[in-house]
């Protein structure tokens, strides 16, 4: 038992440390990632953590394959329901796990759905052919054929290849979309998917532009978008099904500020020729992909939904003001900006810089680490390899909702200035700076908060112990604070 014991509490020290430098000593500003409110992650630990909540269609029934699941199919329709809320959409699955998940079950799906034209003795067949963006150019990994696309798409039997073709970029700015080239591209290949979405992402894509070219098509193409990286930024960035998407598919933890997991959200309409599509991706969610679908952080993600069209444009509006103003902040300190300057640097949560003439990527985002900012080193459109970076990539969304406004963002990034440029150790600076924004906004407030994740506390833990006694105490105190 005694070495049990060490084990458990030398762990739970480095855990305890680690929650100390990440939440209270760090900037952080990698742009895939989050904070969940406090609600949200004592959501996470709660009885549903440890359930199963199989379900399918079964003649036109939902049928679930395990008792005591009344709570969290309650659950997992609210979720749906202020989701398509939040996009403004038909249809939203939300048993994907990950955003990778949530492009893989796409892609399943089309392909039952091709092969649904098949004529009897005919063979079982991929993806003919998929346009999506280079992941060189900032494309998202998971819409790649070395990612959520394996096996899923034709090969070309000349070169060995998978039949995937990139939006191309403009020769002036590699961020925005070539719309001439891109329009002849379409015409001549006529691919059966195009995939928007990127991951090193500051401009609109354009939707609505290829929407308007293929929409007359006999078989025109299905338009999906990968939102991952901006999906808490739905509306205000860019509103993809009023352009023409059929399909929307991200994560839930990096701009939208839930739980790590993933969903697909849908906008066919019912005499659309896609509308069986949105049976095939289900079916691919449940059994294709899932199993237990992690229905803890389903009941997180219910809360942060709640949360995000609570503070939808107050949240999305500062983010995007504090991204430009970050570039800005950035590029009069003397470090290079991508994007244009007219266009504020980025439209997006995130800005990239130009780092290589201080150093290499990786070099540089350790030295910024060892000050506690953490960032996300980036091969930009013009490197040979991401071994050699010459960007680093950042997001403002976490530090936006620890109350990090405009202003703040110029003190930081003469701290980034400091690290990259005169090779300064300002580690102090930053964790005297960051004690100014510890506490979370865009949620319920923090004393009202402590109250009800006490009352979650006391309910999980057994009913005699000193968990007990302590989550008793931690009550008493927060109502004292309220």
């Amino acid at each position: 038992m005694g070495n049990l014991a060490d084990k458990l509490l030398f762990w739970c020290d480095k855990i305890e440390k680690n929650n100390i430098w990440r939440q209270k000593e760090c900037f952080n500003l990698i742009p895939s990632e989050n904070t969940p409110s406090l609600l949200v992650k004592m959501a996470e630990i709660a009885d549903p953590s440890g359930r199963y909540a199989e379900h399918r269609t079964m003649k036109g029934e939902e049928v679930y394959f395990y008792q005591g699941t009344d709570f969290i199919r309650e659950v997992e329709l609210e979720a749906r329901k202020e989701l398509s809320k939040y996009f403004g959409c038909h249809d939203v699955e939300l048993r994907p796990i990950s955003g990778q998940m949530a492009n893989e079950v796409v892609f399943k799906g089309l392909v039952k759905f091709v092969n649904r034209k098949r004529q009897p003795g005919q063979p079982f067949r991929r993806l003919r052919l998929v346009m999506n963006n280079d992941l060189n150019k900032g494309g998202h990994l998971s819409s790649q054929p070395m990612g959520a696309l394996f096996n899923l798409v034709e090969e070309d039997p000349a070169t060995g290849k998978e039949n995937v073709i990139n939006i191309p970029v403009r020769q002036d700015n590699p961020y925005k979309a070539d719309l001439d080239k891109l329009a002849e591209l379409l015409k001549k290949y006529r691919p059966e998917l195009v995939v928007f979405g990127k991951s090193m992402f500051i401009y609109r894509e354009p939707v609505q532009f290829v929407y308007d070219l293929v929409k007359d098509w006999p078989d025109r193409p299905v338009l999906m978008y990968d939102m991952a990286h901006v999906l808490g930024l739905y509306g205000a960035f860019q509103k993809p099904f009023e352009e023409g998407a059929d399909l929307v598919t991200g994560s839930t933890h990096k701009t939208f500020f839930g739980t790590q997991r993933g969903l697909v959200a849908g906008n066919i309409p019912a005499d659309s020729p896609f509308k069986q599509l949105w049976t095939d991706i289900q079916g691919r969610a449940f059994p294709g992909s899932t199993s237990n679908h992690h229905l803890g952080t389903l009941l997180g993600l219910l809360l942060s939904a709640y949360e995000m069209n609570e503070f939808k444009e107050e949240y999305q509006s500062q983010v995007i003001k504090n991204a430009r103003a970050f570039a800005r902040y950035l590029r009069e300190a003397g470090i290079p900006v991508e994007g244009e300057e007219a266009d504020g640097f980025t439209e997006t949560h995130q800005v990239l810089i130009r780092v290589r003439q201080f150093g290499v990527g990786q070099e540089i985002a350790r030295r910024l680490e060892n000050n506690n900012i953490l960032t996300n080193y980036q091969a930009l459109p013009d490197d040979a390899t991401f071994l050699e970076s010459s960007g680093v990539r950042m997001g403002v969304q976490e530090m936006t909702r620890f109350g990090m406004k405009e202003k703040d963002f110029e003190t930081l990034a003469g701290l980034i200035a400091d690290v990259v440029i005169r090779k300064r150790n300002v580690k102090e600076e930053v964790k005297n700076f960051r004690q100014k924004f510890l506490e979370m906004h865009y949620c319920l407030p923090e004393k009202q908060a402590v109250e009800v994740a006490a009352r979650l506390l006391l309910s999980i833990l057994p009913e005699k112990g000193i968990g007990q006694l302590l989550a008793e105490r931690l009550l008493e105190r927060a109502r004292a604070l309220v």
